[in-house]
């Protein structure tokens, strides 16, 4: 299940999610908590959902639906944060992942600003992992990150405030790998993970498809590590392809629906040529 906000064009949020899932063999529910306007060039307006409606979608789904795995997206205000916090006590959710949506591809704000106390105190200690990328794991730790070094510095501070394990992106760095770090799930444990860096515009909702597969391997029943791996291949994959998509004038999707059955044939550690 996916609790997000939605994206009119079709590149990220919920949309993005429900794409992930399907690509990967899994049955997706969502829980919508915002509705965007927005293309591949902007943001022009978000309307947040009321908790009411949100707690009401997602009750509707957990009283009928069996759901192996969580992903959060959007959450635009503490209020929300809280509902959904109350929802997984509720029903004793399990392998909640936490991606902390906060600026879209674009530019544009899409969480109040005080969320991220939000996050520290009502999702941190119920997620199996939280995956922020480099300005939003700054936002959460209060530190500035500009070397590797300072990963683990984020890091420490966001599994010191109550954090099982962390996955910081590194696709903001500018270097020919892209690197994302997993931090955890065991104390003291860290798995470093690189791919060749694809030159592309088709960018957009690339940390909403990179938690969603996640979720999905996760569902699958990969452990943490394995199902963070398994997704970075797919969001290399998905971006690799996203030049066949020629969809808006901006910030382009990735290609979520190419075709899987590459991932069987792909072995982590050859930087996915």
């Amino acid at each position: 299940m996916t609790i997000a906000g939605s994206d009119s064009g079709g590149c990220a949020g919920i949309q993005a999610d429900l794409k992930t899932f399907s690509a990967l063999g899994v049955f997706g529910a969502s829980v919508i908590t915002a509705v965007t306007a927005q293309n591949t060039q902007e943001v022009r307006a978000v309307e947040t959902l009321p908790p009411t409606i949100i707690r009401q979608q997602a009750e509707a789904v957990l009283d009928d639906i069996t759901i192996d795995a969580v992903k959060t997206g959007m959450l635009p205000t503490p209020e929300i944060i809280e509902t959904v916090a109350g929802l997984i006590d509720r029903y004793n959710l399990k392998n909640v992942i936490v991606d902390p949506v906060m600026v879209a591809t674009t530019g544009a704000r899409l969480a109040d600003s005080d969320v991220a106390e939000a996050f520290r105190k009502y999702l941190y200690p119920r997620a199996m992992l939280i995956t922020p990328n480099i300005p939003e794991a700054e936002a959460l730790s209060g530190i500035t990150i500009q070397t590797k070094e300072d990963f683990q510095k984020a890091a420490d501070i966001m599994m010191e405030q109550g954090c099982q394990a962390v996955l910081i992106k590194g696709g903001h760095f500018t270097t020919d790998e892209s690197t994302d770090i997993l931090f955890g799930p065991r104390k003291g444990t860290c798995t470093v993970m690189s791919s060749n860096r694809v030159e592309s515009n088709n960018l957009h909702g690339t940390g909403c498809t990179f938690s969603s597969a996640i979720a999905a391997n996760i569902a699958l029943g990969w452990d943490l590590t394995n199902a963070v791996r398994r997704a970075k291949m797919y969001i290399f994959l998905a971006i690799k392809n996203g030049s066949q998509l020629t969809t808006g004038k901006g910030y382009g999707p990735v290609n979520h629906l190419f075709n899987p059955q590459r991932l069987k044939k792909l072995k982590y550690g050859s930087n996915f040529k």
